[in-house]
């Protein structure tokens, strides 16, 4: 335990803290190793982007890797991490195996972000017209995949209470592999409300979102074609506007400024648009995890209308920072109300405050985490042992993905 102790993140993509919220949580699992005392390396088989962090500035080194490359073994021998970092189980599954075979001792931690099995049975569901059941998530083909990399690894992170008992309850994953660490922020103070523009100053409504997520892109559909006519109906002087990283031809043609549907695109500010308008509207009918652009709003001071999906695991008991409705009738009519009146407005401004100190303040986690991963590190063989059909899935004859990997690079090596 003497030894520097070193982090290795794979990171699915470059962390974009500006574009998503993955990309902020990533800076802030990041930030928690950091204080732990870990040289971090961060290592992505994806393309640069314009809009990724400078990890540099950050004291991270920064590592392209190859995917189905043996080029990684070498790298990942050399490096020696105490403890592996995988950003989504797709990560997982491509270098999980290579870590197992040549960094053996090294705790493997997956950051799933959100269950996409969970993800992708809603979006299904809602695509057929039909209820969504949870054993639509037993049926849907992702859920084999993403279950059995989270039995592979030590630890999984998991950012939602709803799908830490779906994994418990429905796929009988044991507890002792899952932990529960939502989004880690700084406390919220009444001095901060103070500097942060009035219920006067403000106005509009507005919806944030990156466009790459299939539930934002349907959210604004909605917004498009059934709430917005509704509200306008009412409020014939406000404004929506849509903001959002990677917006798509088929985004950018619902621009309507004459209905007073602008869409904006990226936001070089998301704070400065959100702390500008009166309300963030969020009725997002499919998805997982726990939304970044809710908890943006509560930071902002901004109160917001969603769905049960949008709040789902995020409230806990406090009441929400305005209202959950999944009906668009009501989420219209709620929406306007919060819009003129001043006392509920600002109610819902005090409830966003108590959620994001009582419910994501860093203090709260921070210590807990640091004892975990040094528990796991000091008892990982006794740990491994507890969990027999994680061994079982490392075993050669259920590892398809390191086989079909060993033989993607064969054939690409007869190609050069």
């Amino acid at each position: 335990m003497n030894q520097i102790q070193t982090l290795l993140v794979i990171g699915f993509v470059w962390p974009e803290p500006n574009s998503s919220a993955a990309g902020g949580r990533m800076l802030q699992l990041i930030d928690q190793f950091q204080q732990q005392g870990y040289a971090i390396t961060f290592a992505s088989p994806a393309m640069d982007s314009d809009y990724m962090v400078d990890l540099a500035s950050l004291n991270v080194d920064k590592k392209s890797i190859a995917l189905n490359c043996s080029s990684f073994d070498a790298f990942v021998k050399e490096l020696n991490p105490t403890v592996v970092l995988f950003d989504r189980f797709m990560i997982e599954e491509q270098f999980g195996w290579r870590v197992a075979e040549n960094c053996p001792d090294a705790l493997r931690i997956l950051d799933t972000e959100d269950l996409h099995c969970l993800r992708l049975a809603r979006q299904k569901a809602f695509k057929a017209h039909h209820d969504f059941t949870i054993a639509d998530t037993l049926k849907e083909e992702v859920a084999k995949r993403e279950i059995a990399s989270i039995l592979r690894c030590d630890l999984s992170l998991m950012i939602s209470e709803f799908e830490i008992e779906l994994l418990k309850t429905t796929f009988k994953v044991d507890e002792k592999l899952l932990y529960y660490l939502p989004f880690l922020l700084e406390p919220l103070s009444e001095k901060t409300f103070e500097k942060l523009p009035s219920f006067e100053e403000r106005n509009d409504f507005i919806f944030i979102g990156n466009f790459l997520h299939e539930p934002n892109w349907n959210a604004v559909q909605y917004l498009k074609e059934t709430i917005w006519p509704l509200l306008r109906k009412q409020l014939p002087d406000a404004n929506l506007n849509i903001y959002g990283a990677y917006p798509s031809q088929k985004v950018m043609q619902l621009h309507q400024p004459k209905e007073g549907f602008h869409i904006k695109g990226r936001a070089i500010d998301a704070n400065e648009v959100v702390q500008n308008a009166r309300i963030v509207l969020a009725p997002l009918r499919f998805g997982a995890g726990i939304k970044g652009k809710l908890i943006e709003a509560m930071q902002c001071g901004t109160p917001s209308v969603t769905t049960t999906i949008g709040a789902e695991s995020m409230q806990g008991n406090l009441p929400w920072n305005g209202f959950v409705t999944d009906d668009a009738d009501e989420f219209t009519q709620t929406a306007i109300q919060l819009y003129q009146d001043k006392k509920l407005w600002k109610t819902a401004q005090q409830n966003g405050i108590a959620i994001i100190n009582q419910r994501y303040s860093k203090e709260r986690f921070e210590n807990d985490f640091a004892l975990k991963v040094q528990f796991l590190r000091s008892n990982l063989p006794q740990h491994r042992l507890d969990n027999f059909v994680g061994a079982l899935l490392q075993h050669h004859t259920l590892t398809s993905t390191k086989y079909m990997s060993r033989w993607i690079e064969t054939k690409n090596s007869k190609k050069e």
